[in-house]
């Protein structure tokens, strides 16, 4: 008699800042309860406890794009690891992409897929071919499940992970999506009608799914690296050397994380880019940590100069050591970024792009400045004098604080 796989998802504690969670109100073949674990139980054997239950657990991630879709999936993929080492991964991406260096760095298998993405308006010219590619990139990404048989494929958003989805759709696998903002993308959208379970960051977002039955509300994972503790000063020292060596208190430094987004945010770098050499001037306990994003690199590095207290980079792979060092980031604001500002409690000034689908960022920057108080700029009201203003404003507040 064949056997069949249930699965026992289990939620996270719950984070302070959410009010409550939510759950399915009908029963489902995935059933939510309350620790982290994804247990196989078969009809013929009695459910085991701990991590054996987890054994030959095979687990496919189709994330890519951008860091708000990829780190998701990344501190997901932590946590089963945690849970039980001998847990199979498995993660789905472009080649020669963002994802196909930051899986590999983040130590899990990483296989590419040709993704195509979705041009807007969705009646451009440029999609009409879009079908072509999306039924070729549907194939391989049948092949390469075929070849790993995993039980689950969890995907977080964008346009890598729908062909993924769907083609996991079509061999019967058992599908989980999660999204990170407050309202959903057209991939995420168009999946949550036929996935198992939807994990979603805030309460409102459930409002924005047709099938809100199958929505929980969770909050955004957070990478592992960014749960342990780091010390300020190590962390300071990992981004600048010298000052080991430096004179004085280095309880007078106040250093800036400058988040340029994974692909590059040029209003911000722009911005910052007319006013970094006088914040540096007239400051000489601060220091910028600047990551401009991997599109924008070459540009910044032309026109910025090299100053003893500035470091730029295209993106920044110690991310934990970068929020430990910071007493202030300025940034867009993406979910991923959000929910790590909230996770490391540090202030700062969010830039929403105007650029991002479903006005996305602008709503996750004003849930913020509810939430958290950070301090929001709206691309129209950016230029090097607000943003100087308001770092000053704020580091300077928070050195009265300190000295009070």
């Amino acid at each position: 008699m064949a056997s069949t796989t249930q699965f026992l998802f289990s939620l996270p504690p719950k984070p302070p800042y959410l009010l409550s969670y939510s759950s399915p109100s009908k029963p489902r073949s995935i059933n939510i309860t309350c620790c982290l674990s994804i247990q196989q139980a078969r009809n013929d054997q009695t459910t085991s406890s701990g991590s054996n239950a987890l054994n030959g657990l095979r687990v496919a991630f189709a994330a890519g794009g951008t860091g708000g879709h990829i780190y998701p999936a990344v501190a997901i993929a932590d946590e089963l690891t945690i849970v039980n080492p001998t847990s199979e991964l498995l993660f789905l991406g472009r080649p020669n992409s963002m994802e196909s260096t930051a899986i590999p760095s983040a130590h899990f298998e990483f296989k590419p897929i040709p993704a195509v993405k979705l041009v807007r308006p969705l009646f451009s010219l440029r999609n009409l071919l879009l079908p072509y590619f999306l039924i070729k990139s549907i194939t391989k990404c049948f092949t390469l499940l075929s070849k790993f048989e995993p039980h689950l494929v969890v995907g977080t958003g964008g346009y890598v992970s729908f062909p993924v989805c769907l083609a996991a759709l079509l061999k019967g696998i058992k599908v989980v999506i999660q999204e990170q903002n407050s309202v959903p993308g057209i991939a995420n959208r168009f999946l949550s009608l036929f996935a198992d379970l939807v994990f979603v960051a805030f309460n409102s977002t459930v409002q924005s799914f047709p099938r809100k039955e199958k929505c929980v509300v969770c909050g955004n994972p957070v990478r592992l690296s960014l749960k342990n503790s780091v010390s300020k000063a190590l962390s300071r020292l990992h981004f600048f050397p010298w000052l080991e060596k430096m004179e004085g208190s280095s309880e007078e430094i106040k250093v800036i994380l400058v988040l340029g987004g994974s692909l590059g945010a040029n209003a911000v770098n722009i911005a910052l880019l007319n006013v970094y050499s006088q914040l540096l001037l007239e400051h000489e306990n601060w220091f910028i940590i600047w990551q401009t994003g991997v599109e924008s690199f070459n540009e910044m590095e032309s026109l910025v100069r090299s100053h003893p207290r500035l470091l730029l980079a295209p993106f920044l792979h110690s991310m934990n050591m970068a929020y430990a060092a910071a007493d202030l980031v300025v940034s867009r604001a993406g979910a991923m970024t959000c929910s790590e500002i909230l996770a490391t409690g540090k202030p700062s000034i969010l830039v929403p792009s105007p650029n991002v689908a479903e006005g996305h960022q602008h709503k996750n920057a004003f849930l913020m400045a509810d939430v958290a108080g950070s301090r929001v700029i709206t691309e129209d009201e950016l230029d090097s004098t607000t943003l100087g203003s308001a770092i000053s404003e704020i580091l300077g507040s928070t050195l009265i604080v300190e000295n009070a």
